[in-house]
């Protein structure tokens, strides 16, 4: 046994790390450290890792005042004293259920709050950093007393320089986190995205949940090589090994049933059981893999969501926040985070919605699509072929005077789909008797049956943070809605974010505006070498295809029948 060995109950350890012949770590080169780190070099040293640890914190700039061994030495007999730590209570900004073990044996599992206790009493400032008893539990099992763990806790803490984020410590910086790990998630994760939306009723709920999947549930061994890598290269280490754990987790379940009551539950259970499919080699290779996501694209999401979030005057953790709960639902409706808002069932009541065509939670998926300031508008049933007959005509009577509409339609194939039209149908009469198209830029076309699919029409001008690869921007699946704007923004993180982003629209052809078109004879949704919707004057038959206004696949069976058609509004 080495000298780090103080806290740790050996029998739960990896073996293999008391058995490698010892190593020296003499390089100090970033680069040639990071490939150490990644290689798991000082991994199957105990004494190694513990004294690599101790030089990479120790060079970590900290504030001048840091608390240090010797504070904590004078501290922890007037906080704690003579009572037994397991039944101190825990400061707030901790999670009190979420104390990881590891491999710590009964003095490092007290010692763990005991550390916490200190830590608040010293960091006033810390509202909220749940990641911070894994943290120490973690740091005990390479420390030689508790003092000497205290002080390399308040270093990482007391970090001050501007270009290295390390740990949350407020419940803005941890909310916003959350907010950006949706964005990479959508951007980088789109078949393990499509999959929580599919399965889940929350799905914010969800990914806020990103933190705890590396410091509660991912088992020693693994935590403590992604916190090799975590001390030489920083914050973003954690997003992309959060991704990595996504990605596996739909390469695993995908086509099963759920195991829990949530998809939520078992993702935790698929983390903490992640030794039964993947390997810490595995999961580090998989999550540094993820081509083209880079450190300043994550600097700018954080800024922007942070900024987002104080806008809205949410900086502070509340038992109940109603005006977070309300900005985040409409934060993850944006483009980049096809998050459901629960803010819509404020405006889809289940008591009195009523459709032939699509269920209260469809509609309410669809109202999560729609901008923002229609939100909280209550949909209102314009038109229906079922009471009003199958005629274009009074279609348009019907619906003229309304601004936007949503046309919903299923066939006689039981197939669902629509378009929200974002301007009123008594446009087309500018046009004369000659069919013209009109609308902005906020029309789309979606289909929910068989399978849930929205198209937009959308140019990001900022291709660092556009889709990659194959992947469209204006193609996206359930739950995704997009704010519109014709105002540009001067600042930078603010066209950058997702949560702030007036999408504004570059049109480089005709097609890209050929959004609404209506005469006697049809109505036309979207234009260019085909028509998303085609709808003739009888109401009765349609044809589908993909179209360049949209870049959308058929929303249907190319050429159909319709079963039932109906236009909804919105009422203030």
């Amino acid at each position: 046994m080495d000298e780090y060995s103080r806290f740790v109950d050996w029998d739960k350890m990896d073996s293999t790390v008391q058995s490698q012949d010892a190593k020296e770590l003499t390089c100090t080169e970033f680069q040639e450290l990071k490939q150490l780190a990644r290689q798991g070099y000082w991994a199957k040293n105990h004494s190694l890792r513990a004294k690599v640890y101790h030089k990479l914190i120790s060079n970590i700039p900290c504030r001048t005042v840091t608390p240090d061994a010797n504070v904590y030495r004078d501290i922890v007999v007037k906080i704690v004293g003579k009572r037994n730590s397991s039944s101190l209570p825990l400061p707030e900004f901790v999670d009190n259920s979420l104390v990881p073990t590891y491999c710590l044996n009964a003095e490092g599992i007290g010692a763990v709050r005991k550390i916490i206790l200190c830590i608040a009493n010293q960091f006033p400032d810390i509202s909220f950093c749940p990641a911070l008893p894994s943290v120490i539990a973690l740091l005990l099992h390479y420390s030689k007393d508790e003092a000497e763990c205290f002080e390399q806790v308040c270093r990482i803490l007391a970090c001050n320089d501007p270009s290295k984020r390390l740990i949350d410590q407020t419940f803005l910086a941890f909310e916003s986190s959350c907010m950006t790990f949706g964005d990479l998630v959508n951007k980088y994760c789109q078949a393990a995205h499509k999959l929580m939306v599919a399965v889940s009723e929350d799905v914010l709920e969800v990914y806020s949940d990103w933190q705890r999947w590396l410091f509660g549930e991912l088992p020693m061994v693994y935590i403590a090589r992604v916190f090799d890598v975590f001390l030489v290269e920083g914050y973003k280490v954690l997003y992309r090994v959060a991704l990595a754990l996504l990605k596996f987790f739909r390469k695993v379940r995908a086509g099963q049933p759920l195991e829990s009551e949530s998809v939520q539950q078992d993702i935790r259970a698929f983390v903490r059981d992640i030794a039964k499919s993947v390997t810490p080699e595995r999961l580090l290779e998989k999550a540094f893999s993820i081509r083209l996501l880079s450190r300043k694209e994550i600097q700018l999401l954080q800024m922007a969501n942070e900024k987002a979030l104080q806008q809205k005057g949410i900086t502070v953790k509340q038992k109940s926040n109603p005006k977070l709960v309300l900005f985040l639902n409409y934060c993850f409706s944006m483009p980049c985070f096809l998050f459901l808002r629960q803010n819509v069932h404020l405006a889809v009541h289940a008591e009195n919605f009523k459709s032939e065509i699509v269920s209260v939670k469809e509609m309410r998926d669809i109202w999560s699509w729609i901008p923002e300031r229609f939100a909280l508008c209550q949909p209102l049933l314009l038109f229906t072929t079922l009471e009003h007959g199958c005629s274009l005509s009074r279609f348009y009577s019907h619906s003229e005077g309304h601004e936007p509409t949503l046309l919903l339609m299923k066939t006689t194939a039981k197939e669902v789909c629509g378009a929200y039209l974002s301007t009123d149908w008594s446009e087309r009469k500018r046009g004369g008797n000659k069919l013209s198209f009109f609308g902005t830029g906020e029309c789309f076309v979606f289909r929910l049956q068989p399978e849930v699919e929205r198209y937009k029409r959308v140019i990001v001008k900022h291709p660092e943070l556009s889709t990659t690869g194959s992947e469209t921007e204006n193609h996206t699946s359930p739950a995704s809605s997009t704010l519109s704007s014709s105002r540009v923004l001067s600042d930078p993180t603010e066209r950058l974010s997702p949560f702030l982003a007036a999408r504004h629209f570059n049109l480089p052809s005709k097609t890209a505006s050929m959004f609404m078109a209506g005469s006697s004879e049809c109505i036309i949704i979207g234009g260019g070498d085909g028509q998303a919707l085609y709808l003739d004057a009888d109401l009765n038959h349609g044809r589908t295809s993909h179209c360049n206004t949209f870049n959308n696949q058929p929303l249907c069976t190319e050429s159909f029948q319709i079963s039932v058609l109906e236009v909804w509004g919105f009422l203030d």
